[in-house]
């Protein structure tokens, strides 16, 4: 890998199969290499799937394939700044609908169980209004929401 800093994320034998997801969902994005184990392993066999190197909207990562003993958690994210509605669907609706799950406040899993932020730019300034009665309209909307809806957001924040 080029880069000085990588993202390593952690998958049982599915690796590939994210990577390639990511790489057709997000722009910026891109499966860079895959790499083979040379021989057998006391979990594998040569040829096995060992790591995967991609792109995510830009980012350097590195799928590892190495077995069931960690999974993801809410504790690391990829939050991705949308630039409108369909594009915050989009994501949503990809990541869901691929077997990830909905959680709140524009969070959701995909279905290797890494945490995603689908986090619209509208979001962003309306929770960082230098008018804090608008902003604290525009979270408390927020607070009620799972996939974001920017309308209801820049509602909330008019008052």
């Amino acid at each position: 890998m080029a880069s000085k800093n990588t993202i390593c994320l952690w998958y049982d034998g599915t690796a590939l199969e994210a990577a390639t997801f990511y790489a057709e969902t997000f722009p910026d994005s891109a499966v860079t290499a895959v790499h083979r184990a040379p021989g057998d392993y006391p979990s594998g066999k040569q040829g096995d799937v060992l790591m995967v190197e991609f792109t995510v909207l830009g980012i350097p990562c590195l799928g590892l394939n190495a077995g069931p003993a960690f999974k993801h958690s809410e504790a690391f994210s990829f939050q991705v700044a949308t630039d409108d509605q369909a594009e915050t669907d989009r994501l949503w609706n990809a990541i869901v609908g691929n077997g990830g799950e909905e959680s709140a406040c524009g969070w959701c899993k995909d279905k290797w169980g890494l945490s995603w932020q689908i986090t619209p730019r509208a979001l962003t300034a309306a929770i960082a209004d230098p008018d804090r009665a608008a902003a604290k309209r525009a979270f408390e909307a927020m607070m009620g929401m799972r996939k974001i809806d920017i309308a209801a957001i820049e509602a909330a924040r008019r008052g």
